[in-house]
């Protein structure tokens, strides 16, 4: 059972320490993540007392779904005197202090022309940015959570070995990578992956095989694959898989919501000395990475850690990506979003803590040949971390 009650607890607490009076959350995730239901509206959460989710479409689906009360809302015209009257002492508090009442919002994933609304609704508010708040909210995860994700590293194991089972020199990377879809999809996947980052959209994973996989994008990660148009420049392309190059598999499960992010290196034959060693040197970072998987460890010294292990070993130049699309982190937050807190980045002095749900993933990158590494997601516990991907590792040979 999902507590929604401590979730908002949690969440306003933070707003009390940050001097928040209320906070208006818009994004389809976080109203997921509150409520219980992804219905177009504004969830309003005051610092202290119960929310009202004022639902534009469907308050119909709302009232069934929602674990916080539900109201419809026809215009924002009105939503000023709906809330001095549904929320009569957070409005008199800021009105006994003599000073505007400070509301929030997620600046970072609401439109400019929705907030300039919410400015006209409400225009005696001091507004504030609320997005790390609620980000920090949701870095902790519950049981609840914790057992979607196990549920999706389940099903994407079953895809990935159905997946070995069948590919075959000179079928394509889309035609793989739509068996692996079909699979996960008959399996429970949502069959979107969802992220948070401007511009940045994600389908079920890349599934890319030499030359192709190596491609640089404007997807925010070591790999992006070559895609089947520049309409969509990631991810699985017609090319076709040759024997003794790299086949990395780096995909994802969306279950109930929750996603779980996974890579495996796969070859038909064997790959060459020097990606075979890069890809002992990723095993080696992540086996390293894992030492230090307890709480306390701070997020950037995991990355700082991982650069000198690449430096190490001579392939600086090809970890992460290469050249200018080299990117700048070991790991990322999962949850909702494969895109969330924290992250494991120069600068990012975040200590880790019990209930944390991070993916690492060493990659290397070689223009012209392909991308080779692995990825594991973990839950961090009080004791270290337990391992919630569950799929085999090692280079994944195939006879061919």
């Amino acid at each position: 059972m999902i507590d929604y009650i401590s979730r908002k607890a949690n969440l306003q607490l933070k707003m009390q320490q940050k001097q928040i009076d209320a906070i208006i959350i818009t994004q389809n995730v976080d109203l997921y993540y509150f409520t219980g239901s992804m219905q177009t509206g504004n969830l309003v959460i005051p610092a202290k007392g119960e929310a009202i989710f004022f639902v534009r479409r469907s308050v119909v689906r709302a009232e069934q779904e929602s674990a916080v009360a539900v109201e419809a809302l026809n215009s924002l015209r009105e939503f000023e005197a709906i809330l001095q009257e549904r929320f009569p002492v957070t409005f008199s508090e800021a009105k006994q202090a003599a000073r505007k009442l400070t509301i929030a919002t997620e600046f970072d994933v609401l439109p400019v022309q929705h907030f300039r609304r919410l400015e006209s609704a409400l225009p005696d508010v001091e507004w504030v940015d609320g997005s790390m708040l609620v980000r920090e909210a949701r870095m902790i995860k519950d049981a609840y959570e914790i057992g979607r994700i196990q549920e999706a590293a389940r099903v994407i194991d079953i895809a990935l070995e159905h997946a070995i089972a069948h590919v075959r020199e000179g079928m394509t990377e889309v035609a793989l990578m739509s068996l692996i879809e079909t699979t996960l999809r008959q399996n429970g996947h949502l069959g979107l992956m969802r992220m948070r980052g401007y511009n940045q959209e994600i389908i079920t994973g890349m599934v890319g095989s030499g030359a192709a996989a190596a491609e640089p994008t404007y997807f925010d990660g070591p790999a992006g694959g070559r895609g089947l148009s520049p309409a969509s420049p990631q991810s699985s392309s017609n090319k076709r898989i040759e024997l003794n190059e790299p086949i990395l598999v780096d995909i994802g499960c969306c279950i109930d919501g929750y996603v779980i992010d996974q890579t495996r290196t796969i070859v038909i034959g064997g790959l060459d000395d020097q990606l075979t060693f890069a890809y002992r040197i990723a095993e080696s970072i992540l086996r390293s990475t894992e030492t230090y998987l307890r709480p306390g460890t701070m997020c950037d010294e995991l990355y700082t850690l991982a650069l000198g292990q690449a430096a190490e070993a001579g392939l600086s130049e090809f970890f992460m990506g290469f050249g200018a699309d080299q990117v700048k982190f070991l790991g990322h937050g999962i949850g909702l979003e494969i895109d969330e807190l924290p992250i494991l980045a120069k600068g990012f002095k975040l200590p880790l803590e019990a209930g944390m749900v991070i993916a690492i993933e060493p990659k290397f990158t070689f223009p012209g040949r392909g991308v080779v590494g692995l990825e594991n997601s973990y839950l961090i516990t009080e004791q270290g971390y337990t391992k919630l991907t569950c799929s085999r590792e090692g280079i994944i040979s195939i006879h061919p």
